[in-house]
């Protein structure tokens, strides 16, 4: 009897051994490779873990937390090594790319070096970021929606923002309206998840728009349920682990302004039928709207910042939808309390703190962060854009979202906050 048990054992742990492997393998080795015999990269045929039946306990496996660890390390460093002709390549192609976009064309590219800029102490700076981080997600006395709750709490969908790159081991978490564009596009050379004629892309700004903000181009956390089933989150938490992780973020009143700017200012037929008609019905008192932008623009129907700032403080809005990603909160879209982020960037140091990062993640000589524009939306326009927005509303806007103030070390704005 106790022969016949052993066996069984020996036997399942055999097939939970290889079934490990098949997972890192194919994770590691399949999302490096996959995309060679695909024109675009999309995510993998969904469903669980191959070779588990339904109701087996994963609880009960000793140690598979740490066993996962070192296969995954040991994959890193495998796919670290890039070969010296692939480098040099890389290197050769990230020089000054040929911007074709007209919409980055009329931005107005900035491509100086920048190299006479007073240089910052990038180390002191990201530790003073990182302590700021930390000590308010540990003040108790600090408090916010989610700000408790554990890693395992986030829903699926809310990880949705965490993009994976395995041949180098980094995750970033994206946020709209701060030059998220540019640094998908970074993930996408780095991951190489996007051939241009069976090739994969070596300068950022080659790639399309259009591909870099279409979901199927990254690999997010939320795409793991698919793939792994209920051994997703321990995947999660491994790569969290040992991965790089970084994020970078912005003035939150500014960028409110440039959401609104890039949203409402422009013609944009999706957020004007999701977003614009609602608030002009709703806070301008319009009926009979036009169906289309064009024709709401032609008419001179545009929604006002401040019908934006009544849209964002009604209470309303999020029992029908959650805030849109361009002007949801940092801290709902990257959870820096649950996720403990080894590099803070701010888009008011971009150029030094993209040099910094992509110096710590070995990468600069694959290629360049691309540069700025240079009409971005700029903090000392707060005063005017705010002139018009009644006290009590600035007040309540700073409450919805002094958490990304604080915990981000952005100062409050007295000055909009008091008469």
């Amino acid at each position: 009897m106790t022969k016949a048990r052993l066996l069984r054992l020996s036997v399942v742990l055999v097939s939970i051994f290889m079934i490990l492997l098949i997972i890192v393998y194919w994770d590691n080795v399949g999302t490096a490779h996959f995309y060679l015999h695909t024109s675009f990269s999309r995510p993998h045929s969904p469903g669980g873990i191959p070779g588990i039946a339904a109701g087996e306990d994963w609880e009960a496996l000793p140690d598979v937390d740490e066993f996962l660890a070192k296969l995954l390390s040991s994959s890193l460093k495998q796919n670290s090594s890039i070969p010296r002709k692939t480098e040099q390549l890389l290197v050769q192609g990230s020089i000054k790319p040929v911007v074709s976009n007209l919409e980055e064309n009329v931005r107005g590219y900035d491509w100086s070096t920048h190299n006479d800029r007073n240089s910052l102490d990038q180390e002191k700076l990201q530790i003073e970021r990182q302590r700021t981080l930390r000590e308010f997600c540990a003040n108790s006395s600090f408090t916010f929606p989610t700000k408790e709750r554990s890693f395992d709490d986030i829903p699926n969908y809310e990880l949705n923002h965490l993009i994976v790159d395995d041949r180098h081991g980094v995750i970033y978490c994206y946020v709209p309206k701060v030059a998220c564009t540019n640094w998908k596009r970074v993930m996408i050379v780095l991951s190489e998840s996007l051939l241009d004629q069976g090739v994969p892309y070596r300068n950022p700004l080659d790639i399309p728009r259009e591909h870099v903000h279409n979901t199927s181009t990254h690999l997010t956390f939320n795409k793991f349920w698919r793939r792994y089933g209920k051994f997703s989150r321990h995947l999660m938490k491994i790569k969290l682990k040992k991965y790089t992780k970084f994020l970078f973020v912005r003035d939150p009143f500014v960028r409110l302004i440039s959401a609104f700017r890039s949203k409402f200012e422009l013609e944009n037929e999706e957020f004007y039928r999701r977003f614009a008609i609602p608030m002009l019905k709703l806070y301008s008192n319009h009926t009979n709207l036009p169906t289309s932008v064009s024709e709401a623009f032609g008419a001179g129907l545009k929604v006002s910042f401040s019908d934006f700032i009544q849209y964002l403080l009604d209470p309303r809005t999020e029992k029908m939808v959650p805030f849109n990603e361009h002007w949801r909160q940092i801290y709902r879209l990257c959870h820096p309390c649950q996720i403990d982020y080894d590099f803070i960037g701010k888009l008011e140091t971009l150029d030094e703190d993209a040099a910094y990062l992509l110096q710590l993640l070995k990468v600069d000589r694959l290629l360049r962060f691309p540069p700025s524009y240079r009409n971005r939306t700029a903090s000392s326009w707060e005063d005017n854009w705010f002139a018009k927005i009644p006290l009590a509303w600035r007040q309540q806007l700073y409450k919805l979202y002094e958490a990304d103030f604080v915990l981000f070390g952005y100062p409050k704005p007295e000055n909009l906050l008091k008469d």
